[in-house]
């Protein structure tokens, strides 16, 4: 099994976990034992679960405007959360391959893998809720139509996205290539670089 089949699956359980209630209070039930990879890749589809829902729920046109402040900042948090997790499947990577001394040629890539697999997980969440709208009863059949079609991109979309993953991990197996993490320096969420909280005290 490569790692993406592994990643997919695990996604597509906690996709269809957080279902079972649809509700962003639900607590997670991580089937997997904390502290590794299974545990991780189940936890950062978990939070691009319920951050999808969220966004769902502060495009509300009648939300009440201080619940709309309250929901950004739950994204704002989920959003580092996510960065967080990110950053910390990506140091399983380079631990997993920290042995592997790269070619004198080798290059690097544009994304470390881990921001590859974020985007894998979202993957499965856009198709999960396209699949659900190319099979509403309620809709128009031209509505299931052009989601069905939609629905074959996403698929496409994921093979080839699973692919590029697992050949740059065979590339940075083989030191064909090499990866580093740069932390992502956010400075609006530190006290001690944004200038608007800084600047209260």
């Amino acid at each position: 099994m490569t790692f993406t089949e592994k990643a997919r699956s695990i996604f597509k359980q906690a996709v269809v976990d957080y279902h079972v209630t649809d509700n962003v209070d639900a607590p997670m039930k991580n089937p997997f034992v904390p502290g590794g990879i299974e545990y991780d890749l189940y936890t950062k589809c978990w939070i691009d679960a319920v951050q999808w829902h969220l966004e769902d729920l502060i495009r509300d046109p009648e939300i009440n405007p201080v619940e709309a402040v309250a929901l950004k900042r739950r994204i704002d948090k989920s959003n580092q959360d996510r960065t967080d997790l990110v950053e910390r499947i990506d140091s399983y990577f380079l631990e997993s391959y920290r042995e592997v001394l790269p070619l004198p040629n080798a290059t690097i890539n544009t994304e470390t893998p881990a921001w590859a697999v974020d985007r894998l997980s979202i993957l499965e969440l856009k198709i999960w809720h396209m699949r659900e709208q190319a099979e509403r009863t309620d809709a128009s059949e031209d509505h299931r139509e052009r989601c069905a079609d939609k629905l074959a991109v996403l698929l496409t979309q994921q093979q080839d996205l699973s692919k590029a993953i697992d050949a740059l991990l065979d590339d940075i197996a083989a030191g064909r290539k090499y990866m580093k993490l740069y932390k992502q320096m956010k400075l609006y969420n530190d006290p001690s670089t944004n200038p608007v909280l800084y600047g209260k005290k």
